[in-house]
């Protein structure tokens, strides 16, 4: 298979093409030769040197992550960002960047895969972002303590993992955008949410929450935004039978 080809299979099963021009990030092929054949696919969360290294060992010749390199706009390709380009380039590894479309996808996405971690039903896109659905809310079968919430999240809590305890002891209805989205909180509110979940928090939000009488559970931006990748290559290696490797190098943000 070719590059090319996959990023038909991409685009076929995300719909990058319909966030174009409402996203921030240059969706698909970012650098690279679309005609070379994959050998094998490296996934991660972020475009950074780090992940870049590591891929080029694995023996990876394309890599597939969330957060890419170019996001809107001209930037010179110097200081980090030409090291990073050039990483990529001397290794011929070809970067895919692939980011709110993983985000609000309802079978691969990073939303939908917290909401399956919980075990949420009846769950809908949720969260405007330019006129469309970035996250997704449901309902627990069984109300539930927050804290008990983060346990089946995130398996306990580490630096990154905060939560504002101002609602309900017990929660049922829970909404969710992954990454940075704390502004959004006032959407979960409108929607009388009792729990809102995203990965980063901001001052500005404290009190409305406080005020609103809502908990929301900060998990990290790194940590809430794994489940999408690791959709993707699970599903590629089940369709496209292509080698994978996973690379996971948390910021503990």
């Amino acid at each position: 298979m070719t590059i090319a080809e996959f990023d038909r299979w991409a685009r076929s099963c995300l719909k990058i093409d319909e966030m174009a021009g409402k996203d921030y990030s240059l969706n698909g092929l970012q650098v690279g030769d679309s005609t070379t054949e994959i050998k094998k696919i490296a996934f991660a969360v972020d475009g950074v040197k780090a992940v870049f290294d590591q891929a080029a060992k694995e023996g990876a010749n394309l890599l597939f992550v969330h957060h890419g390199l170019f996001w809107g706009r001209e930037q010179a390709l110097t200081g980090v960002h030409y090291h990073r380009v050039a990483s990529l380039i001397k290794n011929d590894v070809a970067l895919y960047a692939v980011h709110l479309p993983l985000d609000m996808d309802m079978e691969l996405g990073n939303n939908i895969g917290l909401a399956r971690r919980l075990g949420l039903e009846n769950v809908e896109p949720f969260g405007d972002f330019r006129g469309k659905k970035i996250g997704c809310m449901g309902s627990l079968p069984q109300a539930a303590r927050p804290e008990d919430l983060v346990m089946r999240l995130f398996g306990g809590w580490t630096p990154d993992v905060r939560m504002l305890d101002f609602g309900p002891d017990e929660v049922k209805t829970v909404a969710m955008i992954s990454g940075g989205a704390p502004d959004d909180v006032a959407q979960a509110i409108e929607l009388g949410a009792d729990l809102y979940i995203t990965g980063e928090s901001k001052h500005s939000v404290y009190h409305l929450c406080k005020e609103a009488g809502i908990n929301v559970i900060y998990g990290g931006h790194y940590r809430t935004e794994t489940d999408g990748v690791l959709s993707v290559k699970k599903k590629v290696e089940n369709e496209l039978g292509l080698e994978t490797v996973y690379i996971d190098i948390p910021s503990g943000y």
